[in-house]
């Protein structure tokens, strides 16, 4: 089945269901990229309940709900539940039958802002890797300067080899170029210096991978060269980025009191545009998920504690990488970087 439709998991995220079907309604009503047609979506989870809230929903809008599909699932995995438990115990998670859709092509792909190593393992296990693909790899884009670097892997495989550093750099290259419009992505290595013989060995080791492709590798990135503009693409082990990510989120959040509070405590009003723009650039639900590169679907991973915004950005950055054929394009480099014997 050459489905386009993008199964949303209705019940993953702290304020489900109400924020997620919010947000797939703003997905329908947005305007050129950010907008899906209503008949694209695949509502997954508690059917009654998602009737309900879509009622409820209606209620308080001044124009209709659209006719929106819907799966059942009889089973929701919790934030704070064991991943490998889940998936053993709920076959009929919400996560689950989302991965079962793209599985049997109901859906091409799936957004999801659920328990995160549930989407994962549920998405490895049920719709294996990319041909050539070793490990999947979660990639983050963040635009605090205003200039985009998307960082990975931010999760999905905490102990990797030298080869699937390669192959995050592959897929993070396609990526950028596919759905961001980076033209000739630029590759880094997040390291603790500059000089190749700087790091881990599994850092040395990745670092002459990437120096021997055909990717324009720019060398080892330091931690506070991460937004210099150095690099579009920048990868790392699962643990470091991981870390990475989740200290960037709440550094910037801090920052922002911290500043609005000296000013507040000196006599100084900020201007409330000036102020919107500001927390726009750092606010995550701005991009709204992270793509989990590397595996047989498009699969987009979000925040839990994600609002509407971001629920809707997370199901047009799906329709983007789905539209844009990312894992035909990552099949293709990472064949060809096998031919060449550097992958």
């Amino acid at each position: 089945m050459d489905s386009t439709q993008i199964a949303l998991d209705v019940m993953g995220g702290d304020s489900a269901p109400h924020s997620t079907l919010v947000g797939a309604l703003q997905a329908c009503e947005g305007e050129g990229a950010r907008r899906l047609p209503p008949e694209r979506l695949l509502l997954v989870g508690d059917e009654p309940r998602i009737r309900e809230e879509l009622e409820r929903i209606g209620a308080t809008r001044e124009g209709p709900v659209p006719d929106l599909a819907v799966r059942h699932a009889s089973q929701a995995v919790a934030m704070d539940e064991s991943p490998s438990s889940a998936l053993r115990s709920k076959p009929d998670s919400s996560i689950a039958v989302c991965v079962g859709a793209v599985k049997s092509g109901e859906a091409a792909a799936m957004v999801s802002m659920g328990n995160t190593g549930a989407v994962v393992g549920s998405a490895t296990l049920g719709l294996r890797t990319l041909t050539g693909v070793r490990r999947p790899g979660i990639a983050v884009t963040l635009g605090f300067t205003g200039r985009r670097v998307t960082l990975l892997d931010m999760g999905a495989n905490i102990d990797p080899k030298p080869e699937h550093l390669l192959q995050y750099g592959l897929m993070g290259a396609v990526f950028a170029r596919e759905c961001l419009d980076v033209l000739a992505p630029r590759i880094g290595l997040l390291n603790i210096g500059e000089e190749a013989s700087k790091g881990t060995s599994l850092l040395k080791s990745a670092h002459g991978l990437l120096e021997a492709s055909r990717l324009d590798f720019v060398g080892n990135v330091e931690g506070g060269d991460l937004f210099g503009g150095i690099a579009d693409v920048v990868v790392t082990d699962g643990f470091t980025g991981n870390v990475v990510l989740k200290l960037l989120e709440s550094t910037s959040a801090l920052m922002i009191d911290l500043v609005l509070g000296e000013l507040r405590a000196n006599g100084v009003d900020p201007d409330p545009a000036a102020l919107q723009s500001l927390e726009r650039k750092v606010d995550y639900s701005e991009v709204g998920g992270a793509l989990l590169l590397g595996v047989a679907g498009v699969v987009v991973i979000g925040h839990g504690r994600s609002d509407a915004n971001a629920v809707a950005n997370a199901l047009c950055l799906a329709g983007r990488a789905l539209d844009a054929g990312v894992n035909t394009s990552i099949e293709e480099g990472v064949e060809r970087a096998a031919r060449e014997g550097v992958a």
